[in-house]
């Protein structure tokens, strides 16, 4: 499990750096309120991405050993199709910058291709080629946003979309490539009912999952109905640099999510989600610490003078961004055994939060209480999911306590590196 673990990290961090450094340009070249605009289209299009995904997202990983590589295609993208009609109809709404509703719909169509063909690469455990599409796609994204920049004409939030047009487009094609052109293992025949079986596990991901957006996110859209573009633009910063502190948890989610659905052993199942628990959780805190270290005058050079008042934003998320570290085990160990009614229920936990506190924190106490209320809503989804996964799989609140045999284990394990 180490080699995808360590490729899986250093991709991430990669896109995490690249995804930064498109902030900082962006916070430069466009200030606060491109970086809110920005972050607008980015939210569209994975609004329309959780409806995608309910057939071409989670549900194809799980069963990707267990039926052939067409049988889970064509249904696939039969529904990506019909939801870029169904983005189209939801572009009407006032939800992303005017005059770009457009090109958030296609560049979602596009992200639904793409993401499918992703997915199928994680259920085959193909975690090498995944990384490096993924890699690919922020470089390009990073480098054609610079070009476009630099080149002649009007600086805006265009240049972002254009960019983005070249890095999907490119990285569709690398994956088509990466699934087509090698060989195809060998699956069993498609079950009677596969089709409902793909709908009714991505019904359950995606009802988490929108949940889960929302708690992320909700914030977004309060922020700048009571608050404006400008501050939206400084909190969108603060969240991508906390959620950096998940580079190691994400990673590890996607390695235990792709072994736990390729492995039957429940108790190998469960000791492989307490070891990435505790590596999640104390890698998140690790990085959430050094953040706060970091002044505020740096973060002002970094992503432009527009961008104050950082640490405080940070200090408060600190916890929910821990909670939630702890999440992305448990969230993987459900959907590996196809338990994701439990991702739903602790998400709508989150959510019912969000919703009670969301509109009086941000009107009242600005960024503060949107941070203030995602650690809420995160730590209350965490502590759910960590109550059934004790009871499901026999775990004691003793487990989750790092050891001395965890230490070994790791350094095993990287000395066959």
């Amino acid at each position: 499990m180490i080699k995808p673990v360590i490729g899986s990290v250093l991709a991430r961090v990669w896109t995490t750096l690249a995804n930064l450094l498109v902030f900082m340009v962006a916070g430069h070249a466009l200030g606060a309120e491109g970086l809110g605009a920005i972050s607008l289209i980015v939210l569209g299009i994975t609004l329309v991405q959780l409806l995608n995904n309910v057939v071409g997202g989670g549900a194809l990983v799980h069963l990707m050993p267990r039926a052939p590589l067409g049988a889970l295609l064509r249904p696939a993208y039969a529904w990506a199709v019909i939801t870029v009609f169904v983005a189209a109809a939801v572009s009407l709404l006032p939800l992303v910058p005017e005059g770009l509703a457009l090109h958030v719909v296609i560049l979602a169509f596009m992200q639904s291709l793409y993401s499918i063909h992703l997915n199928v690469l994680v259920g085959r455990k193909r975690f090498r080629a995944y990384n490096w599409i993924v890699a690919a796609h922020a470089a390009l994204l990073l480098a054609m946003f610079l070009l476009l920049l630099r080149s002649p004409g009007p600086r805006d939030v265009v240049s972002y979309v254009w960019a983005s047009y070249v890095a999907f487009g490119a990285t569709l094609l690398l994956s088509t490539l990466a699934i087509f052109l090698s060989p195809q293992p060998v699956t069993p025949q498609a079950e009677p009912g596969l089709l409902r079986r793909m709908v009714r596990q991505g019904l359950q991901i995606q009802s988490a999952n929108a949940m889960q957006l929302l708690n992320y996110r909700l914030a977004y859209y309060l922020i700048e109905h009571f608050r404006g573009l400008a501050p939206l633009g400084v909190y969108s910063v603060a969240t991508q640099l906390a959620e950096g502190a998940w580079l190691v948890p994400r990673s590890l989610g996607l390695v235990l999510y792709g072994s736990v659905s390729n492995e039957a052993a429940a108790a190998r199942q469960r000791s492989l989600t307490l070891t990435v628990f505790k590596v999640a959780v104390i890698s998140a805190a690790g990085a959430m610490i050094i953040a706060l270290l970091l002044p505020d005058a740096l973060f002002a050079w970094l992503f432009g003078k527009e961008v104050q008042g950082l640490r405080p934003i940070l200090l408060v998320l600190a916890p929910g961004i821990v909670a939630m570290a702890a999440s992305q085990a448990y969230s993987h160990y459900f959907s590996g055994v196809g338990a994701n009614k439990h991702n739903a229920i602790g998400s709508g936990v989150g959510l019912m939060i969000t919703a009670v506190f969301g509109v009086f924190m941000v009107s009242h106490h600005g960024l503060l209480g949107a941070a203030a209320t995602a650690s809420l809503a995160y730590g209350a989804n965490a502590i759910y999911q960590g109550w059934v996964f004790n009871r499901l799989t026999g775990a004691r609140l003793a487990d989750l306590k790092p050891t001395e045999a965890d230490v070994e284990r790791i350094r095993s394990a990287w000395s066959r590196m």
